[in-house]
């Protein structure tokens, strides 16, 4: 290829380069998500490519953010956000909009992506809401993750799941007006109003 190559021509080879969906392998998946700048997840193979967030997601989960971090970090925990890598087990990663452990220097925290986590947090997408109600309730119950938020501006609620007995039930779903508590952080909370009102 000659310095004319069109950026037409040049994604034509590289895509004769990649793998076919179902044949990635997770050091495919962990190289192009590197080289990227588009949250990628990765299942048993296939490669999905997630929307870029809006700025009204991203302010609701600067206000979960800096809630949760000034309360696990005086406390020894760690807590970072997207795009970070979770690997919920062989084959499997998500980029949870937030991760939190409660000690900071917890085996499963990694430079490349995290084992797991104590807490996941999502701010639910509008292309696939599915994907943050159904799908990655699913697979963060089954990776034992002993809590999940899921702040939802669709309808403006906080849903707080705890793990019990392998499956997520509800420890509250908080509207407009209330606090949003944990089941895991003894005296946390956050303003659902802030959350949803954040710019």
């Amino acid at each position: 290829m000659g310095a004319m190559t069109s950026q037409h021509e040049l994604r034509d080879v590289l895509l004769t380069l990649l793998p076919v969906q179902g044949g990635w392998a997770e050091e495919d998946y962990l190289w192009v998500s590197e080289k990227t700048n588009r949250p990628l997840e990765f299942t048993d193979g296939y490669i999905e490519v997630l929307p870029m967030p809006t700025s009204k997601h991203q302010a609701s989960l600067r206000v979960l953010f800096l809630a949760f971090f000034g309360y696990l970090q005086p406390r020894g925990g760690n807590v970072l956000f997207a795009p970070l890598r979770l690997r919920l087990r062989p084959g499997k990663f998500r980029e949870p909009d937030l991760l939190a452990l409660l000690d900071a220097d917890d085996p499963r925290y990694r430079d490349r992506y995290w084992l797991g986590a104590d807490l996941v947090a999502e701010v639910v997408s509008a292309d696939n809401p599915e994907r943050d109600l159904i799908e990655k309730r699913r697979e963060y119950a089954e990776a034992g993750i002993p809590e999940y938020w899921i702040a939802n501006p669709l309808h403006e609620t906080i849903a707080v799941l705890r793990l019990q007995e392998g499956v997520y039930v509800e420890h509250g779903v908080f509207a407009r007006g209330d606090l949003a508590t944990s089941a895991l952080l003894p005296g946390f909370g956050v303003e659902v109003d802030a959350v949803f009102d954040a710019k």
